[in-house]
This record gives structure tokens, sequence and C-alpha cells, in this order.
């Protein structure tokens, strides 16, 4: 298993630069998830956090913060050092994340439609992650602590409430079942090489808060993630980078896979009633060499992998989500 894992991995190598300088050009397709695939008839729930603009509505409109107090509805999300936008960095992230989930089966809810115009409030997230039913709701955030640079405070973290959340659902769901979740993806986080925060009172990955509407307010087990601070020139530089995108997805689709795949029974999160169709850890496996993948110059290595359906997830997933970096990033897929 793990000597095919590598295989996969180096042969996938092949994508990178040589993708950008292509000028063959492939419409984005996605290929059917194999029989037995890991997510089979199982909802995801994304939310690429925060939005471009008010859309003509208030973002300081007060909505209900889970808590019995009011928050502002929405916000556009913090500007990175490098001029990335948060509420961008989210998006993208967000569909290589969709496009792996497809390939294993998942059937993917989207807290928003677009990274242009209105998104919801804070609490309509809410509320539409737990109307999903899904195995899992998932935040994607990227946090900023200073207006300048910042190079000594980095990593990522996951958000967890504070303890008792008043509705007893969203604190039995939350307390158990969102907790673990959180646990699995800051693990995933790690074995991606991604170091934990070292500031806001973060231990091990782990921020407690009380003022998060989504996980105060969500009735499916949540995850709210911080991957990166955007005021660090060099996470800014990966969270808006191509090759930075890629990674960070790897991470956060093998955390739902590992979860999805682990969980017990819940009222919202079934055990699935199929084995995976491959170990989701090969994600891990192949995180390492993603770098590679975005720097190489055999084009005819992209036609192969695109023409060859992959047999283990990390093939599956790594193919689905590439059709869908390059086309962020403006870029072309070889077809033979």
């Amino acid at each position: 298993m793990k000597k095919r894992m590598m295989t996969t991995a180096f042969a996938v190598t092949a994508v990178a630069s040589t993708v950008m300088a292509t000028n063959l050009v492939v419409a984005p397709a996605q290929a059917a998830p194999a029989r037995g695939a890991a997510l089979a008839g199982k909802t995801i729930f994304l939310d690429p956090g925060h939005q471009a603009s008010a859309g003509g509505r208030s973002l300081n409109a007060q909505v209900p913060d889970g808590r019995g107090g009011k928050k502002d509805c929405q916000t556009t999300g913090a500007t990175g050092v490098n001029g990335a936008r948060e509420h961008t960095v989210n998006w993208q992230i967000s569909q290589l994340v969709k496009a792996g989930l497809e390939s294993q089966g998942a059937r993917v809810v989207l807290s928003r439609p677009d990274d242009r115009g209105w998104g919801g409030c804070v609490d309509e997230r809410a509320a539409a992650a737990s109307r999903s039913g899904a195995a899992v709701a998932v935040s994607l955030h990227a946090d900023s602590t200073s207006r300048g640079a910042d190079s000594a405070k980095k990593g990522f973290h996951m958000i967890v409430p504070s303890l008792p959340i008043p509705d007893p659902t969203v604190n039995r769901v939350q307390s158990g079942e969102g907790r673990k979740a959180s646990n699995v993806m800051r693990d995933s986080f790690l074995a991606a090489g991604f170091p934990s925060a070292n500031y806001a009172g973060v231990s091990n990955g782990i921020q407690t808060r009380p003022d998060i509407a989504a996980v105060n307010l969500t009735k499916v087990p949540a995850v709210f993630i911080e991957m990166g601070n955007l005021s660090n020139p060099a996470e800014a530089a990966a969270l808006a980078g191509r090759d930075g995108q890629l990674k960070y997805a790897m991470a956060i689709t093998d955390g739902i896979l590992k979860y999805v795949n682990g969980s017990a029974a819940t009222g919202a999160a079934p055990a699935p009633s199929v084995p995976p169709a491959d170990d989701a850890s090969g994600l891990s496996v192949v995180i390492p060499f993603v770098q590679q993948l975005l720097a190489t110059e055999e084009p005819e290595a992209v036609v192969q992998l695109l023409a060859t359906q992959g047999q283990d997830v990390s093939a599956q997933v790594l193919k689905a989500m590439l059709t869908i970096l390059y086309g962020l990033f403006d870029g072309k897929l070889p077809i033979g």
C-alpha cells in the first residue's frame, strides 16, 4: 500500500510549471467516483469564511451569536501583507477540497455560491450547515495578527467552543463529535508539516473561544480552521500560492476523510456502511511531494495522469484537485 502511494506520488510530481507553460486546453471535467468510494453517500458542508462584499445588505446587522448575544452579520475578512484577500483564499482552497471530496463520492454543500457577492450572515451559514445533515461542517479561515508584517506569529489552529453551549443539541454535538473532528483535523495539519500556532493562547493546535457563531449554532459536528497567519509573509505567500493552497487542501481533505470514516454514529454523522476505497492516510504520504508536483517540466506525465484512473485515494484526490487548481490560477491542462 505505502509503496503504491509513493509510486503514485512520484508519478504525479510531473505536473507543475509545465502545466502552466503549455497552451493546450482542456475543459474542467470531474471523473466519476470510484466504486466503493470512501465518502459515498456522505454530505460534507464547506464554509469558505467571509465574502467579497455586502451585496447591498448591511454587514453590521446584528445576528444571534449562539450565547444569547448579538454579533455582526458578516465581514469581508482580513487582507494579507501581500495583498491577498482572506475571502478569496478561503474560497480557492474550498474549491480544491470540494473537488477532492467529490472524487471520493461525497455530496458537498457550500455556504456561499461564489467569491463575488453575498454569502449569508454567520447565523444563516450555521443554519444551512445544520439543515444539510452533514457528517461534518468545516469553516475555512485565515488569521491576521497585525496590519503590518508579523513574522514572529505563525501557524494554524482549530477554534473550539467554550462549554457549555446554551443550546443542548449544539452542546452535545460540539462537545462530543465536534471536538473529535477538530482533533482529527489538527492531527492532519500536523502530519502535513504545518506548525501549531504560537500565539493567542493556542495549545497544541487548539484554541477555545466563546464568540464563534459557527460552532455555537451548528447542530452537526463543526470544525473551524484558521489555516495560517496572513500577517506572516511566508504564510501569506503559502496561503495565496497554488502550491501552498494544494498542500492546505490536501491536509483538510485528509482530516475530513479520517474523521468521517472513523466517526462513531450520531444523529448527524452515521458510521460508514461500506469500507473506504483505500486508506485515507495516503494523502498524508503524498503531501511531502507537493512541492515537487509543482516544480517539474514533463507535460507528457500530466497527460498520462489524466488519462489513467488512479486506484488509490491519493491519486483520485490529486487528479480532481489539479483541474480546479490550474483553473483558479488561469492555467491550462494538456490532454492527450
